[in-house]
């Protein structure tokens, strides 16, 4: 099966697969982000124990080695900015990148640099024909990524499909980038 690259280097960060020992960065970095992160991810809603972090890392370690999804922490020198990933849930050929970023790191274009190397890493494993980022309706920061990136807005669901968060509109919106011919 293949695989992205484990680690990449952009000019403003370095994207790398999680490890056990990333654990309390990644718990501090979540703590430090739940109140700019509780209105849209309904995990960031209650307390992020230490022991979760861990759980995360655990989870996203398994499913990089079933090829479930495939999980980085988005580092700038030796903090953890945050993280990015493909996940395999909207189907054969397809790809969709989620993401989260600590308050401190955004509005620098991480995300956007980020998630235009994961999209370039998925066009690179055999059988991907489409990325697709997905957003609620009112997170206009999460918008701006795929319309920098040059993604179509092809759809929207509603109700939306992961659990309510207080910011939330239910309103999915889905941006699409299909792999280039040539």
């Amino acid at each position: 099966m293949t695989r992205p690259d484990e680690v990449l280097d952009l000019p403003c960060a370095r994207l790398r697969r999680p490890s056990s020992a990333d654990a309390v960065a990644l718990h501090q970095a979540v703590t430090e982000s739940r109140e700019h992160l509780r209105p849209w991810m309904p995990w960031a809603a209650d307390d992020y124990p230490a022991a979760a972090a861990a759980a995360f890392i655990d989870e996203a370690t398994a499913r990089w080695h079933t090829g479930r999804s495939y999980t980085y922490l988005i580092t700038t020198g030796e903090t953890i900015a945050g993280t990015i990933s493909l996940e395999r849930r909207i189907g054969d050929g397809g790809l969709e990148i989620g993401y989260w970023l600590h308050p401190e790191h955004t509005g620098r274009g991480l995300v956007t640099t980020a998630a235009r190397a994961l999209t370039e890493q998925a066009f690179a494993i055999p059988g991907i024909d489409r990325v697709e980022i997905w957003h609620d309706a009112a997170n206009t920061a999460s918008r701006g990524v795929p319309e920098r990136l040059g993604f179509t807005c092809v759809d929207s669901h509603h109700p939306a499909r992961f659990a309510h968060a207080p910011g939330k509109s239910g309103v999915e919106v889905v941006w699409r980038l299909t792999r280039p011919h040539g």
